[in-house]
């Protein structure tokens, strides 16, 4: 078992399909030339500051740049997936899974919400309404005092992205911190927090590739509160090579 000592800086990793990036699509590289997950990294470093060390990982890496020795060293990993879920393989979702029972926190992104280790952590389908027609998004504060809600504006306003609505089939949050609601009329549980083992738990759903919504400085600050928040809270049980750990947690909702 190990601890970290809070003043010491949060080891993040922004992890990012980057499918979309290098297909070619004119919008997605207008919007994120080097890819979305550089957009996202180099925003954790401007609002974090010293109290960060932040790399990037993408799916095309050796085992996704989510080796054992890597996902050690993360205190909080940021998931960005949308197309290309059913690439990642099974052993790198049991990797991720385990490590954050065991106390790493996850930022899980927009269409991660689909993703398998965003599935396998809920137990649910993870499913939603959507529709793609570039709508106004107002994202509504509806818990103030919450860290993760520290200094951003009510509402924060998007002006276009992709629309996300209810019913959203993931367990019942410990947190609604964000509701967002769309021109169209739907309204979505948009910032939600679970704790699983020793490990925090965000979604956050503002980010579709169509959008610069990752360049909203509003945005940028939630998932820069979300990373302080979810970084992991003092002890942490070291894995063995077959996550064995695993067995000393009480079974959620996984």
């Amino acid at each position: 078992m190990t601890s970290q000592a809070a003043d010491t800086p949060i080891r993040v990793l922004v992890w990012g399909e980057n499918l979309h990036e290098t297909s070619g699509d004119p919008v997605v590289l207008g919007h994120y030339p080097d890819g979305m997950h550089t957009v996202i990294a180099d925003a954790l470093r401007r609002h974090l500051g010293d109290q960060a060390v932040v790399a990037t990982a993408t799916l095309q890496d050796p085992e996704h740049g989510l080796t054992d020795e890597v996902l050690a060293e993360t205190d909080v990993l940021l998931w960005w997936g949308h197309m290309g879920h059913d690439q990642v393989t099974d052993e790198v979702v049991e990797r991720v899974h385990a490590r954050v029972h065991s106390g790493m926190g996850i930022l899980v992104l927009h269409s991660g919400h689909y993703s398998k280790i965003f599935k396998r952590l809920m137990g649910t389908t993870c499913s939603l309404k959507w529709r793609n027609d570039g709508e106004r998004e107002l994202v509504w504060t509806v818990a103030p005092s919450h860290p993760i809600a520290e200094g951003v504006p009510q509402p924060i306003v998007i002006p276009q992205q992709e629309m996300y609505g209810e019913y959203f089939d993931i367990p019942t949050p410990e947190a609604t911190v964000f509701i967002s609601s769309f021109a169209g009329g739907e309204v979505f549980r948009s910032g939600v927090t679970y704790t699983r083992g020793l490990g925090r738990v965000f979604y956050f759903s503002p980010g579709d590739q169509e959008f610069p919504v990752y360049h909203h400085p509003d945005v940028q600050r939630v998932l820069a509160n979300g990373v302080r928040w979810a970084r992991p809270q003092g002890a942490q049980y070291e894995l063995t090579a077959d996550y064995h750990a695993r067995e000393w947690f009480a079974p959620a909702a996984d």
